[in-house]
């Protein structure tokens, strides 16, 4: 009682009336063990993360946390003691990077140039499992995509767990003479019980439409230079893939293959990166989404670490730059940034081959050729002030007889703490070749205005975009042009308490409409939604969507209904389950049609090593009359096994089968098609670019006409060394 005592008083006398908080170098060196036993770490200043901001509003944490800031010359470190009253219902799984974030967990935000726009983000499991990502204010974002080299251990004691963590200064950007400001700072904890309680160390005002910009400043880190700032990781990739050609397997590609990449921080702020014959192969199967009956191409994320790093420089709100594109690249070179209110990024790649996406304002196709062709990006964004940011973007892609360009410029206001104005316009110009079905110079724009309140209870948001029909970003992802469109919602939040039947109860109202370049209504439509959040982290959701549509000549009058709902049914499992159904149009036979998808699915921990995921996507088109058009199922399979939390066994399975009935289409189809994927990896990841990976995939496919039969297979290695220096 003492300790917590002295502790508590440390903690005041440490702060200002405006919560800010001065730290010390350390004392020592300092092993990342979590036993927090060394010198710096008994003259660090405690802090507490005493504030439940989720579900309950600014009141006490139902446990107590400290949490320990120091640094020397090249890290930053933090430490946590996460006090617990009933240590064997801690939720503790081993689990690949960003894999854990279920569990109890403890991290902090970091804003090293303390200007209420971007924050670095890492989180550990009380194993030491850790997850990273980058947070912006400006595009109201959070991407777990981002992996920096640091170093992470926890341990579960008898009253609860210690989590230590050191972050080397040059994984992050910092302003010049970095000690001469402070640095914005929060630390969390996540506390998943029946309800997950998240804890802070700031109160949180949910009136004001930002969350960086409430952190707490953080004083003493005296830091002005960070090493010499290089990181070098070689690479050796070797890979065997054979396919069905006449009957029998046969070698398509084999090898093996080195390459490198390298990243320097040419200042605190600003970072070169560089890579030749990278390594981009995939050790993790694209998700299978349903593609029948629809309009516009399918997209996958992207997982590539060269085109992750730095990603959140060309964020923009239209999505002008998306690196998928760069499909086969033989290098690139990017340089990204920033310094006092400057951010800046450049990016160069050169691509074996040319990818498409081809839109229109009804369909989008993808295409390729086997012809080179260079990307290119400039980004430049500016603060004006704490409450604005105006920027600039360039983009170009340019090959043998082929070339678009697009020049865009877009800003950001937060006219008021719960008010924020996003415009950014966009103009391009494309020299198309025959060959992707056009000959000649295109010129289009872009524009995208959007509109957003938040506060305690409420949020309201309107948007109003056009893309005209000419208009091309071969660099990003557009799937339709030729539209305008218009869009508005409002959603009311009423708050329960653990006393009452439900935690949080939503409901919410949009409309949307939306009409071709020449003036003529495709669209419009709303969506009323009812949301229930309860015990065992519950929620169930009601949508009704009545809407209108037009496509090929013909106006439809649809209404559709869905159900959205999960459980924790025990600390080692989730269920959820979709259901999706109503009227909808079949754009193969240009008719009105009748559909229900379902989609149940589980996750599940055996222990803390075994963990696996399963899921069925099954969706069915009737005639209004009730025949059957087609039937689509996907079901889908994922078990992992951790050796500890660097390494892991993985097998993925995934099957997809189409039933049609030939006599409802007004074309020739295939009464069947099935397809099956699988595919086992072995991981050990030391961090994030120090890894080995071997693996083997297969797929499998067949018709009415043909039994399922194997079309290729593959095995791959892949080893990789990040040396800092």
């Amino acid at each position: 009682m003492i300790q917590r005592l002295i502790a508590a008083l440390l903690v005041v006398c440490s702060s200002t009336a405006a919560g800010a908080v001065t730290v010390k170098k350390a004392a020592g060196p300092i092993r990342v063990d979590a036993i927090l036993d060394e010198p710096a770490w008994q003259e660090a200043t405690p802090m507490a993360i005493d504030r439940e901001w989720f579900p309950g509003d600014d009141i006490p944490a139902a446990v107590p946390t400290e949490v320990f800031v120091t640094w020397d010359d090249d890290k930053l470190y933090v430490a946590f003691r996460a006090t617990d009253p009933e240590p064997q219902r801690i939720r503790a799984r081993y689990a690949d990077r960003d894999g854990a974030l279920n569990d109890d967990n403890v991290g902090f935000f970091v804003d090293p140039f303390n200007d209420d726009r971007i924050a670095y983000q890492f989180r550990v499991n009380p194993l030491g499992v850790q997850g990273d990502a980058i947070n912006s204010d400006v595009e109201g974002s959070e991407d777990f995509s981002w992996d920096a080299i640091w170093d992470s251990a926890g341990r579960i004691t008898e009253s609860g767990y210690v989590v230590e963590l050191a972050i080397p200064l040059q994984q992050l950007r910092i302003p010049a003479g970095g000690g001469a400001r402070p640095w914005g700072f929060m630390a969390m904890r996540d506390y998943p019980r029946s309800v997950r309680h998240r804890f802070r160390s700031v109160v949180t005002d949910e009136n004001r439409n930002c969350l960086i910009c409430q952190f707490a400043d953080l004083h003493g880190l005296g830091i002005t230079t960070v090493g010499r700032n290089v990181e070098v990781t070689p690479t050796l990739t070797a890979n065997l893939r054979q396919d069905r050609t006449s009957g029998a397997l046969a070698t398509e590609e084999q090898g093996i293959e080195p390459g490198v990449s390298g990243r320097w921080a040419v200042t605190t702020g600003t970072s070169l990166q560089a890579t030749i014959n990278p390594d981009f192969s995939h050790v993790e199967a694209d998700a299978a989404q349903l593609d029948v009956n629809t309009r516009f191409a399918l997209s996958f994320p992207e997982k590539r670490p060269f085109f992750l790093e730095g990603s959140d420089f060309f964020e923009t709100q239209l999505p002008l730059v998306f690196t998928r594109t760069i499909a086969d690249p033989v290098a690139g070179l990017k340089l990204t940034g920033k310094a006092g209110p400057h951010a800046y990024g450049i990016l160069l790649a050169r691509d074996r081959i040319t990818n498409f996406l081809i839109p229109s304002d009804s369909f989008s196709e993808r295409r390729s050729v086997e012809r080179g062709s260079t990307t290119g990006v400039l980004r430049y964004r500016r603060s004006l002030g704490s409450a604005a940011t105006a920027g600039v973007l360039v983009s170009s892609r340019s090959g043998d007889g082929y070339g678009n360009t697009v020049v865009s410029g877009d800003s950001f206001f937060r006219a008021t703490e719960q008010d924020s104005i996003r415009v950014q316009v966009a103009g391009s110009q494309s020299e198309v070749p025959a060959t992707i079905g056009a000959d000649g110079t295109l010129t289009g724009h872009a524009l995208l205005a959007t509109y957003d309140h938040s506060e305690r209870d409420w949020f309201w948001r309107a948007e109003y975009a056009e893309i005209s029909p000419q208009f091309r970003a071969d660099a990003g992802l557009f799937n339709q042009v030729g539209v305008r469109g218009a869009e508005a919602g409002v959603q009311r939040r009423v708050r329960g308490g653990p006393d009452r039947w439900f935690r949080n109860l939503f409901f919410a109202v949009s409309g949307d409409a939306r009409q071709e370049w020449g003036g003529e209504w495709t669209e419009w439509g709303s969506d009323i939604v009812g949301t229930y959040q309860g015990s065992r982290q519950s929620y169930v959701s009601l949508l009704l969507a009545p809407n209108q549509e037009h496509f090929d000549g013909r106006t439809y009058h649809n209404t559709r209904y869905a159900i959205d709902t999960s459980i924790q049914a025990g600390r080692d499992a989730t269920i959820g389950f979709f259901l999706n159904w109503g009227e909808a149009i079949d754009f193969t036979n240009n008719r009105k049609a009748e559909f229900v998808t379902l989609n149940p699915g589980t996750t599940f921990h055996i222990g803390r090593r075994v963990s696996g995921r399963a899921s069925w996507v099954r969706q069915v088109f009737r005639t209004p009359e009730g025949a059957r058009i087609f039937i689509a199922d996907i079901p889908q399979a994922r078990l992992l096994y951790h050796f500890n939390r660097r390494t892991f066994v993985r097998a993925i399975l995934q099957h997809r089968s189409v039933e049609r009935n030939q006599a409802q289409y007004v074309v020739p189809v295939n009464r069947r098609s099935r397809g099956l994927l699988s595919q086992l990896l072995f991981s050990y990841r030391l961090d994030a670019q120090t890894v080995f990976l071997a693996g083997y995939s297969d797929n499998y496919a067949g018709t009415e006409v043909v039994d399922l039969t194997q079309t290729n297979r593959a095995l791959f290695m892949k080893l990789s060394y990040a040396w800092l220096f």
